[in-house]
Order: C-alpha cells, then sequence, then structure tokens
C-alpha cells in the first residue's frame, strides 16, 4: 500500500474512534445525570432546578481533632465544599470562597472539607496552605473517608449548597466562581 492510502485509512480509523468515544460520552453522561440529579455543572443552561434531597448525615473533624456531624448544623443553609491544597482549581476558587465568607460569615455555614489521606494531603499541609493564604473561613478534615464516600466525591472540588431545612439545593462538581456562589447562598438561605 502506498502512503496516501495508509493515511486515508488511519484518518478514517481515527475518526470513527472519535465518532465513538462521543457517543459513549453522551451515553455515560446522560445515565450519571440520570443518578445524580442534585449534580450540575457550573456550565449548565437548564432552567433552574427546584427539587432537593435531603442532605446525608456525615462526621468530621474540626483543626482540634473535635468531631462534628451535619445533622448538628441543622437551622442554617450550609456550603459543603471538598478541597484539597494540591488541587489547581481547588486553590482557584479559594479567594472566591473567603469573599463570600467575610460577607456572609454569619449567615451561613462554610464547610470548607479537606480531602486529607494522609499521603498526597496531610492535615499540616492543609493547615500550612490555609494559614500562607490568610484564609479566615473554617476548614474541617474528612479523616475517615466518610465525607468523600457519602456524597460521592469523585474529583476535586466539589460543592453542594444545603438549605436550613438539610436539603440538598444544588451541587457543583469543579471550580465555582463568586457569582455562583453568591447566587447560590441567596438561593438557601430562603
Amino acid at each position: 500500500m502506498n502512503k496516501k492510502v495508509k493515511l486515508g485509512i488511519s484518518v478514517a480509523v481515527f475518526v470513527v474512534f472519535l465518532l465513538g468515544a462521543g457517543v459513549l460520552y453522551k451515553q455515560l453522561s446522560s445515565n450519571y445525570e440520570k443518578e445524580n440529579p442534585q449534580m450540575t455543572s457550573q456550565n449548565e443552561t437548564s432552567e433552574e432546578k427546584t427539587e432537593t434531597i435531603q442532605a446525608p448525615n456525615v462526621s468530621f473533624y474540626d483543626a482540634d481533632g473535635t468531631k462534628h456531624s451535619l445533622s448538628d448544623m441543622r437551622g442554617k443553609p450550609v456550603i459543603l465544599n471538598f478541597w484539597a491544597s494540591w488541587c489547581p482549581p481547588c486553590k482557584m476558587e479559594m479567594p472566591e470562597f473567603e469573599k463570600m465568607y467575610q460577607k456572609y460569615g454569619d449567615e451561613v455555614l462554610f464547610l470548607m472539607v479537606n480531602m486529607t489521606d494522609g499521603e498526597r494531603e496531610t492535615k499540616e499541609n492543609a493547615l500550612a496552605f490555609i494559614k500562607e493564604q490568610g484564609y479566615t473561613f473554617p476548614i474541617y478534615f474528612d479523616l475517615d473517608f466518610d465525607v468523600a464516600y457519602t456524597y460521592g466525591v469523585r474529583s476535586l472540588p466539589m460543592t453542594f449548597f444545603i438549605d436550613p431545612d438539610g436539603n440538598v439545593v444544588r451541587g457543583y462538581s469543579g471550580m465555582i466562581n463568586e457569582s455562583v456562589i453568591h447566587d447560590m447562598i441567596k438561593m438557601i438561605k430562603k
């Protein structure tokens, strides 16, 4: 076979591969959204979703090692954010959370939960990062991976907005900006 025929076959195989990957991605995305209706991406353009689900109760630890439960925080809106100091998108959205914490910290509970695995992310690394950046919001640690497992955290960052009744109003996978945080706070404050 000459080079032109080989190139033509290679291009055709590549195009078929891309089409197959696109179909597979669309199918898997559709299945995931059906299984996880509370999860959206920041770029969602569909109508506002009003469906809510009860936030699963989980336990996490503060910097002093005291155990807390999400159910103890009912009565106030909650922002539950999962992050790690090694995660570039997490680092990029942190200043946005700090601004919103400064503005709404008395009205909304900010639960900035560090994904502490003891190897890639340690409690010491997380605390050093927070101190170095001058962030003032409280941070918590998922030392047992109870929170990550229960909330299906597969990538970072991930953020859930929970109303005062303990319902997950919206979840975002990936980095979010100040505008989204502000709009969601207005929604969960009722």
